[in-house]
């Protein structure tokens, strides 16, 4: 389908995909298997301006939005999932900043993100904190001019390797949800260490550490907004980035259709190729169905959240829930119209399906996403009466 993309958007989505051809696909396998960081690409990425494509113009960035940053992670995701959750990660962490943080943390931390300088992380998952965002037992204590920061923090896709973090600690428990605060913590800071790098399912180009803070001393002017505002902070952050995921199931789904696709064309049974039969025929068709329709909610949703909406939780979380639930169901297809040859790893849909399953994990698991809808649903009805 024809999205009306503006020339400068579809020179963003041909050069991303120039620079995944060119730089991701003759490396990927090689990067999955040795669970390699993907330095090179980033670098590349930062040279070609894609680290300040979300950025204002006035810290160094291009000065666009959710859809153009969509539209990017859909072409990295399309080669490479773990490549492209690598780069999607240091956005994620960027929001914070971005929607809540004060002049001089923007002027002090945005020009080294917008130039791939740095590469940022955020942190809100631990061992009681996931899809409980209110259970962080990480917290931050004001002792004259620093917050003291005992905790740790678990599963964050880019520890380790980052040097800038947005991390959600609680400055008063006795207020549930409303005791916690965000901070900027950076790489190198006494008292802040990591745990071993985790050795995942899928997304293995990917760095996942823990995060630990042992009396980690920061300034107190890194605490972005004020006390009392993390869970806001998070939950805003959230809504900003899961058209991002959404993108991630697209691109994903998309580059397992086409690897199906191209081998029934090729792969000869009873004398024909197997895409000549019905049956594969309708694998696919719904395949491509589902991808386009995946594809514009999360366009639709991404052009939403950048007109200024105030409220998007809910359609944010219907673009994540509906593409990433997409991304399991066609790479799985995918595997099914290659047969054997799809579970091998000479072959690529084998990986996609492993690297889909976490979409439909982080940035909140599906089930969230349907509780984020239904009370938005609630609420909805709620003002009709």
């Amino acid at each position: 389908m024809d999205y009306f993309l503006t020339e400068e958007q579809i020179m963003i989505r041909d050069l991303t995909r120039q620079i995944a051809e060119d730089k991701i696909l003759p490396v990927r396998a090689e990067l999955d298997e040795k669970e390699e960081f993907p330095w090179d690409i980033m670098k590349t990425l930062a040279q070609s301006d894609f680290f300040g494509l979300f950025v204002p113009e006035e810290y160094g960035g291009m000065g666009k939005g959710c859809f153009e940053l969509a539209i990017a992670v859909e072409e990295l995701s399309r080669v490479c999932l773990g490549v492209s959750t690598t780069y999607a990660a240091n956005a994620l962490g960027t929001y914070p900043i971005l929607l809540y943080g004060s002049e001089e943390q923007k002027k002090k931390y945005l020009p080294d993100i917008a130039s791939g300088k740095k590469l940022v992380a955020f942190a809100l998952t631990e061992a009681s904190a996931g899809s409980d965002a209110a259970g962080v037992q990480t917290t931050a204590k004001l002792e004259g001019n620093e917050y003291i920061l005992n905790g740790t923090k678990q599963w964050i896709t880019n520890g380790g390797e980052a040097e800038i973090y947005t991390v959600i600690a609680m400055t008063d428990k006795s207020k549930g949800p409303r005791g916690a605060s965000a901070f900027i913590v950076e790489k190198g800071t006494l008292g802040f260490s990591f745990g071993k790098k985790e050795n995942k399912m899928g997304i293995r180009a990917s760095a996942t550490r823990e995060l630990i803070f042992e009396n980690c001393r920061i300034p107190k002017e890194n605490i972005i907004s004020r006390e009392g505002m993390g869970f806001i902070v998070a939950m805003r952050t959230l809504d900003s980035s899961r058209t991002g995921v959404g993108a991630q199931g697209v691109g994903v789904a998309q580059g397992a259709f086409e690897a199906a696709r191209d081998y029934a064309k090729e792969r000869h049974q009873f004398g024909q190729p197997v895409i000549s039969f019905q049956a594969i025929q309708h694998i696919l068709a719904d395949m491509a169905t589902q991808i386009e329709a995946a594809r514009a909610l999360v366009y639709s949703v991404a052009r939403y959240i950048d007109s200024g909406a105030k409220d998007v939780s809910k359609e944010s979380a219907m673009a994540k829930l509906f593409a990433t639930d997409v991304a399991m169901k066609v790479t799985v297809d995918a595997v099914q119209v290659m047969g054997g040859a799809g579970y091998m790893r000479d072959y690529p849909v084998e990986k996609m399906m492993r690297d889909a399953k976490i979409l439909q994990i982080y940035e909140g698991t599906n089930q969230i996403q349907r509780n984020v809808i239904g009370q938005a649903l609630i609420k909805e009805a709620a003002k009709k009466k």
